[in-house]
């Protein structure tokens, strides 16, 4: 399904005049590159997402844009490749990259670069990250809310530290519900494989789990299929994947990479440059939220809860991990 998905998407860039061959087009106007994460175009996620704020740009803004993938993990490569085509920023999208992208910044230091999912200290690279853990948290308050066996699971695609957000925020929002809630939680070691996805799900539900939060790319859209398939809830991430199983996903984890694209290139077209260094965007920045609730009903009460809960973070009376808990 990803490449079937994937094969219309590219179909579709090269009618729109966005292919990987942007000598084609006018050379007018700034130029971004981006190469995106492991699990490429179509995971229906994060690359999907980030890709979406270019499209936006290049209609609202005029830039042009080109991307690479390397699925084989030949990261240097494919940064090297875009520094060669002369962008005006090159983004490396995903904590994987990060390595990659400061040996490449360091030997183009006149290269401006944009690292997505990671905090570096090189001087031409500009670092992104979000505030997971904020969103995650009204997800594990629903999933405490919804659960009726007391279980609820957390799906990762790799045992790093930007998942640790994820993961971490559901735990706190879950608990801050119900104290007691049990929480089982499992790393895939991959954001590409459904079916190593749906495997952790199958062996959640098989001990009571019924609501599951993943944070694992194109693995967790296993996990909703199978939760889908054997009747439980699950909630999506980074956008909103209610599509991919309208019976089971009550809301996603909205991580809105999308608009820090595009926030980034409309910057880049209004000043000429990014001066800023870093950027951590969390719900009072709407770097993260919720998807629309639906499936489930909550009552007035519970909706209050998350919406106190929710200002109760932007002010900081509510304070979530973001590093490796202890009890994990």
């Amino acid at each position: 399904m990803k490449k079937l998905f994937t094969s219309i998407l590219l179909i579709t860039l090269l009618i729109a005049g966005c292919s990987s061959a942007p000598t084609e087009t006018s050379t007018e106007g700034y130029k971004i590159g981006i190469l995106l994460s492991d699990a490429g175009l179509g995971d229906e996620s994060f690359n999907d997402s980030a890709f979406k704020g270019l499209e936006k740009a290049r209609d609202e803004l005029g830039i042009l844009f080109d991307y690479k993938e390397a699925p084989d993990g030949k990261y240097e490569e494919k940064l090297n490749e875009l520094v060669a085509e002369k962008y005006d920023i090159i983004i490396g999208l995903g904590f994987s990259v990060q390595e990659a992208l400061e040996k490449t910044a360091k030997q183009n230091p006149s290269q401006q670069f944009i690292l997505i999912d990671g905090q570096s200290d090189i001087n031409n690279i500009i670092s992104i990250t979000f505030k997971e853990q904020e969103g995650s948290f009204l997800v594990g308050m629903i999933a405490a809310m919804t659960s009726k066996t007391g279980k609820v699971g957390f799906i990762g695609g790799a045992d790093a530290p930007v998942i640790h957000h994820f993961e971490n925020g559901f735990i706190e929002g879950a608990r801050y519900v119900q104290p007691s809630i049990e929480i089982m939680s499992d790393y895939a070691g991959t954001f590409d494989d459904t079916q190593a996805g749906a495997a952790i799900a199958e062996r959640y539900i098989k001990n009571k789990v019924d609501f599951i939060y993943h944070a694992a790319g194109f693995t967790g859209f296993g996990a909703i299929k199978k939760a889908e398939e054997m009747g439980i809830y699950a909630a999506g991430v980074d956008i909103d994947q209610f599509f991919v199983a309208e019976k089971t996903v009550v809301t996603s984890m909205l991580k809105n990479v999308d608009l820090a694209v595009y926030q980034l290139a409309k910057t880049l077209v209004e000043n000429g440059k990014i001066t800023e260094k870093s950027f951590a965007l969390g719900l009072a920045d709407q770097g993260v939220g919720l998807a629309d609730i639906r499936v489930i009903q909550l009552t007035t009460e519970q909706q209050t809860a998350i919406e106190k809960a929710k200002e109760a973070i932007i002010s900081g009376t509510i304070k979530v991990t973001a590093e490796k808990r202890n009890d994990q």
